[in-house]
Order: C-alpha cells, then structure tokens, then sequence
C-alpha cells in the first residue's frame, strides 16, 4: 500500500492507494511546528483504526513546506520503518520542465501537471485553488512551460476585510447575483466571482499564447467553489496531488527530462 501526503501552506492531505486505486483519505490543518511526535500519535497513528501500520509499503510526498520534512520522515520512519520519498523536480515527471530554475517551481506544481498530463492529456491547464492560486501549462510536447501566481480565495479575503475597518469577515461562498446588494455580498462578489472572472481571463490569455485550445483542469481546496461557476474549466479532481505521487512513484526515480 501506498501512502501518498501533499503537505500544502493551509492542509496536509493524506492519500492510501492500493492496486493505483485511491481507496481512503483524509486531511488536517497545517502547523509548521508539529513535532514528529505530534504528528505520529495525533495524526498518523489514527490509520491503524483503519489500516495495518505493516502494510504502507511506500510514503510519498509533495511538499511546499520544508519546515515539517525532518519531522515527517522521522514520523513515517516511527511508524512503518521506511523512509519518505520526497518528490520534486529531479524526478522522472514524464514532462519536460522549462521554468528555470527547475529547484524553484513548487513540488505540488510539478506533481499536479505530470498527473493533468497523464490523466486528461496535453495541453493542458491546472489551476489550483489554494493558500495561493496557481494556474500552469504543459504544453503539446509535454513540457511545463510555467504559469502565474496569484493570492488565493482565502488570503484574499483575510487581506481584504483586516485591510478595511468598516469591512466584516465573510465566510466564502457564491454570492447571489453580481450586483451585491448589502455588504457581505458585494465583498463576495468582488472576492469570488472576481477571482474566477481572473482565472479566466489568465485561462484565456494562456490559450492565446500556446495558439490552441486545451483542457482545463481545477483543483485545490477552493476547487469545488470555483470550478463549477466558472464556463471555461472542463474538469474537477480534488485528488489531482494525491493521484499525481502515485503514479510518479509507481514509475520510479529516473533522471530528470529535459
């Protein structure tokens, strides 16, 4: 059994595959001062409710936080005596990587365009909804050309409402219509459908460069928000990262594609 984990700046998400098929997760807010201890006994010790310790085989790992490595690896070591296998850009992605330098692209960047490559075909175009909103392209050769950051939903929000004093905290969700007519829905219009009306925009723009259509794939905690509002996003897969560290590890370490 496989376990993968995608250690992202607001969650870490836990993966179990089995045979390549995704048959159990889970997540937990991230602290990027959780000890080893903690982690193990209050986060990866509740698998043996569910799992045999013994038979996770292989961990996986995509991380944007090296803060929490050491305690990772001495957590999983703990646990099921192996050591995790942290991928990133010196992996056999099955895509080629042309953002330079390669060391500073995120792993959960690379790891979310080799599976949206893998799985949907190329070009395509992941947008993921995260702590930050990235939207990336493998192009049709199969090689990862780069994209553009932007501040996510949530930090967007957070910036928006302790930036203003007459401004309330608004908890996230589609606005009714547009035209927000108290308070609370103008700021949801401005925030929500200001951000998908910005991913589209950059979708478009993205298409116009690469001179083709391509599929556009979501992803990311603010993925089931964004996605099915917005006309120009084909696809949603919540588990793009997890499904992503398992078929990177299912074909091995192997140098690195031009």
């Amino acid at each position: 059994m496989l376990l993968a984990i995608d250690i992202g700046n607001s969650k870490i998400k836990y993966g179990f595959f089995e045979a390549g098929k995704l048959i159990d997760r889970f997540s937990v807010h991230t602290r990027r001062n959780y000890s080893a201890a903690e982690l193990e006994f209050d986060r990866l010790k509740k698998i043996g409710d569910r799992f045999v310790q013994a038979s996770v085989d292989t961990v996986a790992v995509a991380s944007v936080v090296p803060e929490l490595h050491q305690a990772i690896i001495e957590s999983v070591r703990n646990l099921y005596r192996i050591t995790p296998l942290f991928i990133d850009w010196d992996w056999d992605l099955g895509i080629g990587v042309r953002y330079q330098p390669r060391s500073a692209v995120g792993a959960d960047r690379l790891v979310n365009a080799a599976a949206a490559a893998a799985l949907y075909g190329k070009p395509v175009i992941i947008c993921s909804f995260g702590t930050a909103t990235t939207i990336d392209v493998v192009d049709r050769g199969g090689v990862f050309l780069g994209g553009a950051i932007a501040p996510g939903l949530g930090i967007s929000a957070g910036a928006l409402s302790e930036a203003a004093s007459l401004l309330p905290t608004v908890e996230l969700r589609l606005p009714p219509k547009a035209i927000g007519e108290n308070t609370p829905d103008a700021m949801l219009s401005g925030i929500v459908l200001g951000h998908i009306s910005m991913a589209e925009g950059m979708i478009s723009r993205i298409k116009r460069e690469l001179g083709s259509d391509a599929v556009v794939v979501a992803t990311g905690g603010f993925g089931q928000l964004a996605a099915p509002n917005s006309g120009m996003i084909d696809i949603l897969n919540e588990t793009l990262t997890l499904e992503g560290l398992n078929l990177l590890v299912t074909r091995g370490r192997q140098p690195a594609t031009n």
